[in-house]
């Protein structure tokens, strides 16, 4: 196991073990966060307040043009009744995804650090948020850090059934991405058409989204 330091780097991944954890340490820092994400490692969980981070063999992934609206999402759309906006309250999504995810689990990875951290790369403007409302109420959404045209999803939450998809819809209808980074799988996202692909095929997505900005 490869421990970090307070020097600014990553091992290759081609490193990690069989699980995808590719070294642990290290800080949650703008530098080192945005590092991670460009080189296709993501932080996972903070245990004995330790950094653990992850290049799985396997990524999970929604390609958007490949994202299934099934038929009641698709009237659930045409009635009108949500509002979606992007980045006009990051701080109580991420917040919410934490209430959501300790209150169905009993504990949740998204700790007051990971809080800290992901809100002030939202000031710096790379990790973005989605909000779903009804009325004046925040009854869903989701965050994640924008590297090029992958969006890397973290998490996401609902307060009312299909707000999330709802969500996860937008972004994919957006224009902006040619891949949405689920990491890991969920019945729930491949129900939506995501998919695994090889570390390496995402690794060259990564690369090339860079070139592109």
């Amino acid at each position: 196991m490869i421990f970090l330091r307070e020097d600014l780097w990553f091992p290759d991944v081609a490193k990690a073990d069989d699980e995808g954890l590719v070294a642990v340490g290290g800080d949650l820092s703008n530098e080192r966060l945005l590092l991670a994400y460009r080189s296709g490692i993501f932080p996972w969980f903070i245990e004995n307040e330790l950094v653990f981070w992850f290049s799985p063999p396997e990524r999970f992934v929604l390609f958007p043009e490949e994202v299934h609206v099934s038929h009641s999402m698709k009237q659930i759309i045409r009635q009108g009744k949500f509002k979606v906006t992007e980045n006009k309250n990051f701080k109580d999504v991420i917040e919410s995804c934490a209430a959501v995810n300790q209150f169905k689990t009993g504990s949740t990875w998204v700790s007051e650090e990971f809080i800290e951290s992901y809100t002030q790369l939202h000031h710096l403007g790379y990790a973005k948020s989605v909000e779903v409302w009804e009325g004046d109420n925040l009854i869903g959404g989701l965050y994640g850090v924008e590297v090029g045209n992958i969006f890397c999803g973290e998490s996401m939450f609902s307060l009312q059934t299909n707000a999330s998809k709802l969500a996860l819809i937008h972004l994919c209808k957006s224009g902006r991405y040619k891949l949405i980074d689920c990491q890991v799988y969920t019945s729930h996202l491949e129900s939506m058409g995501a998919r695994m692909i090889s570390r390496d095929i995402f690794l060259n997505g990564v690369i090339a989204s860079q070139k592109t900005v």
